[in-house]
């Protein structure tokens, strides 16, 4: 630990980290005095005993309240993931003292194979361990992940998350390809067909996603690359229970859906997926966590390698897919 540190961890105290908190959300002095029930005075003297720890000033004032500058956000951000790490670590307290070993917190889409894979061989290993799975859009879960919410995140690196100033941020990790599935229930005359086109499908009566998701604007992207124009869905749904509902219901639908759900639907049985061509590519899933010059905690460590083990099986079963299917036909 430097001078400088060792200075700040002597002077700043966790109700300045708290104040720098509450001025981010709130912008205004008395709404931090609101918030932490002291007085403004006592707000005013806390901030610049806060400035003078880091020796900068972090906050403008002006006639519209106060606002943190670039020095500010760069402390705002590190008390938030200091505020919530000290959460977390009295609820690994109160899950130990409950008889877990260990506590591991991981963000993932609501629909992913690998993930309740990973968490079973985690478990095989270290069987004392308690997860906590948070579902939410990627984004969301990001910032959890770089408020220290979260030890990790599964999910697609998409275009934007390439050309944000997120992924600097964050270690990812490539696990497994993906691409766009097509689903029929096992009673649907399509599951006899050998090779098919997407433009002989385009009649076909569709399960898919809404058009913001990345498997719709694909699904569109394959009937235009084969020269038609795309179809509307019957049934336009996110959910993977309505998505295999509809599907085993109704043997008339075809669903188009990512291949991690592909792999779960297929494997509670009813449905086949459809040899369609051309193969249509979506970004690959990555583990990601916070890119800290810290060592990561053991039960992650076993995660990241259970994710790693989980994705191997899965891009050597997609590969052998195809050639299992031939042999039944």
């Amino acid at each position: 630990m430097d001078a400088k540190t060792d200075h700040l961890v002597r002077k700043l105290r966790l109700r300045h980290l708290e104040l720098l908190v509450a001025l981010a959300d709130v912008s205004t002095m008395r709404g931090a005095a609101a918030r932490l029930h002291l007085s403004q005075p006592a707000i005013s003297k806390m901030l610049g005993e806060v400035e003078e720890c880091f020796g900068a000033r972090l906050f403008e004032r002006g006639h519209q309240g106060i606002h943190a500058n670039a020095l500010g956000h760069g402390a705002i951000y590190r008390a938030r993931a200091v505020l919530h790490e000290l959460a977390r670590a009295t609820e690994d307290v109160d899950a130990m003292r409950g008889g877990a070993t260990a506590v591991l917190r991981v963000g993932a889409p609501s629909v992913t194979a690998t993930v309740p894979a990973a968490i079973a061989r985690l478990r095989e290993r270290l069987p004392g361990t308690a997860v906590h799975v948070r579902e939410g859009r990627v984004q969301e879960l990001f910032q959890r992940l770089l408020d220290g919410e979260l030890d990790c995140v599964f999910g697609a690196i998409t275009p934007q998350l390439q050309s944000g100033d997120l992924l600097p941020r964050v270690r990812p990790e490539v696990v497994l390809d993906d691409a766009l599935c097509v689903l029929a229930a096992q009673a649907n005359g399509l599951c006899a067909r050998r090779r098919l086109r997407w433009a002989e499908l385009r009649g076909a009566a569709w399960v898919v996603p809404p058009r913001e998701t990345l498997v719709r604007q694909a699904f569109m992207t394959a009937f235009l690359n084969d020269g038609v124009t795309p179809p509307e869905p019957v049934v336009e749904a996110m959910s993977s229970v309505t998505v295999g509902a509809v599907l085993r219901l109704d043997a008339t639908l075809l669903c188009a859906v990512r291949r991690e759900q592909a792999v779960d639907e297929i494997a509670r049985g009813g449905v086949r997926q459809l040899a369609v061509e051309p193969a249509i590519a979506l970004p690959s899933f990555g583990l990601f966590t916070r890119s800290e010059r810290v060592e990561q905690p053991a039960v992650l460590q076993a995660f990241v390698q259970a994710v790693r083990e989980v994705g191997a099986r899965a891009a050597r079963g997609a590969q052998m897919a195809p050639r299992r299917a031939r042999q039944k036909l």
